[in-house]
């Protein structure tokens, strides 16, 4: 049977984005979970390194040429210096493209991991986070899926253990939306957030006392995207609307949001209403939290 690795969709609980600065990259500080359902990997051997994806969203990724998958494991041997057996890497898109769900981030991930373990390598988490760093922003928050306060550039984490699960519905409404447009939009809006003016996220003890804090929060990036692409604005409105939802927020740069609520009865119900309002809508019940195991 060939080894497998779960990548999870990441869920931006909140998203505080500074002002560009001399090099153009924005300083972030965003409080992070995982949700228990994602992408998975799966590795068998083969006689050359190849990247193989299937799965109901493969088609909107046959435009790259190289995805995350394969520059992962590029990154990983050119680290390590040494001969490798080469594997067949099979990805299994079931999360949408361009979605701020972290997913080519997650999937770098779980590439990681797992080509960690099939060639036996010593490397230690930070020098495997150091490699994941370097394939992006969120690539050393996506390494292992753990509620995390990213800042930076996302290169800081925090690690957040007290961080209870929590029921959730994700909702997209399809269209993929581009980080480059967002972030072109919120430049041009011009309002910036003050990086340090935060106080650290406290222990919660339920998803109530959770939305409630993170109710003081926000994604700074909502405006540009509701902007570039209307259809965001469409979801969380609706999303805010529903009584189940305890709070309705964007993830990422869009489009995904999502509606946090107080049980899975919840979620279940507001999902399954979601489903009926919206049929063309990508709509998922979750719990989000992570990390979450690789059987998942």
């Amino acid at each position: 049977m060939p080894a497998t690795a779960f990548a999870p969709a990441k869920i931006n609980l909140f998203l505080h984005v500074g002002a560009p600065q001399a090099d153009g990259y924005h300083p972030l500080r965003s409080l992070m979970a995982f949700a228990d359902m994602g992408d998975r990997l799966s590795a068998d051997p083969s006689a050359a390194m190849e990247v193989r994806v299937r799965g109901p969203n493969a088609h909107a990724l046959d435009h790259e040429a190289d995805n995350l998958v394969a520059r992962a494991a590029r990154a990983l041997a050119a680290h390590v210096r040494t001969p490798l057996a080469p594997f067949r890497l099979t990805l299994e898109k079931l999360l949408p493209v361009a979605a701020g769900l972290g997913g080519g981030s997650s999937d770098a991930g779980a590439a990681l991991r797992l080509l960690r373990e099939l060639w036996g390598l010593t490397l230690s988490d930070a020098e495997l986070e150091a490699v994941a760093a370097s394939l992006g922003a969120d690539g050393a928050a996506c390494l292992f899926g753990r509620p995390v306060l990213a800042e930076g550039r996302g290169e800081r984490l925090t690690p957040l253990a007290a961080l209870p699960a929590i029921d959730a519905v994700l909702v997209n409404a399809g269209p993929g939306v581009s980080t480059a447009k967002v972030y072109g939009r919120f430049d041009a809006i011009g309002v910036f957030d003050v990086m340090d003016a935060h106080p650290e996220p406290p222990a919660f003890e339920d998803a109530i006392e959770a939305a409630s804090w993170l109710a003081t929060q926000r994604n700074d990036l909502e405006a540009a995207a509701r902007l570039v692409e209307p259809s965001v604005g469409d979801v969380l409105d609706t999303l805010a609307g529903e009584p189940e939802a305890l709070l309705a927020r964007m993830s990422g740069s869009g489009g995904t949001c999502f509606a946090l609520c107080a049980s899975d009865i919840e979620a279940e119900a507001l999902a399954e209403r979601m489903e009926s309002l919206a049929p063309d809508w990508w709509v998922r019940r979750c719990r989000l939290g992570g990390p979450w195991p690789d059987d998942t």
